[in-house]
């Protein structure tokens, strides 16, 4: 994927097809089409206001993705992620959110982290409260700011997309208290460390953080995750 294909994601979210692609895909990584249904171009069309034109189009880019399947004759058809997805997709990251933590120490400004420092105080607020919703945004948007302090398109884009498919995955495991405090620990002490500009504590921290994500999702069951 050159530039040209990066900058053409990050827009396309704003044009019909893209509308249409984005909110098929939430509803399958959110388990509302459960894996082997079928996607009727019509019915979408209709609970969306479009035409089958953009949905058709929706569903072969999902293809691409490995979220749908078409079958000749018969239609599109839900592949949902599995565990060795799952599993994969963490071990990606845990090597790229590390990489990516490195790199925003050398470009981080000082409003960024000032908004992560905000970031980090709503968290530990929410976490309090049990507000698990509001956590997992605040989640969202502390990776989001790194991502973007990293300026690097590809491992932004990369990383995103990770993000949003683990996003079901994510919100499970943020809703208890312990992980939801321990997480915002692990947020603080990557925030330390950017803040102090030091990239091989940053990456470590980084790297660590998504590993004992990992190491919460195996005490819980991926399985009976991806169940729920």
């Amino acid at each position: 994927m050159d530039e040209f294909d990066v900058e053409k994601e990050t827009t396309d979210k704003y044009t019909l097809r893209g509308r249409v692609f984005n909110q098929i895909r939430e509803d399958i990584l959110s388990g509302k089409y459960k894996s082997g249904e079928e996607l009727k171009e019509s019915t979408i069309g209709n609970e969306l206001g479009v035409s089958r034109t953009p949905v058709r189009e929706a569903l072969r880019q999902l293809e691409l993705e490995g979220l749908v399947k078409i079958i000749p004759n018969k239609g599109a058809q839900v592949i949902s992620l599995s565990v060795k997805d799952i599993e994969d997709i963490y071990a990606i990251r845990s090597q790229l959110e590390g990489l990516c933590a490195r790199w925003a120490c050398e470009n981080i400004t000082q409003e960024q982290i000032e908004e992560l420092e905000e970031i980090v105080f709503l968290s530990e607020f929410r976490a309090a409260k049990h507000h698990y919703e509001q956590m997992l945004e605040l989640d969202n948007k502390f990776h989001d700011i790194i991502y973007d302090a990293s300026q690097s398109k590809m491992l932004r884009h990369l990383l995103k997309d990770f993000h949003h498919y683990v996003k079901r995955v994510r919100k499970i495991t943020l809703s208890s208290t312990e992980r939801a405090e321990k997480c915002n620990l692990e947020h603080k002490a990557i925030l330390d460390a950017l803040k102090e500009h030091n990239p091989e504590r940053a990456e470590e921290l980084a790297h660590k953080h998504i590993l004992l994500t990992v190491e919460n999702i195996e005490r819980q069951g991926l399985e009976k995750i991806l169940q729920e």
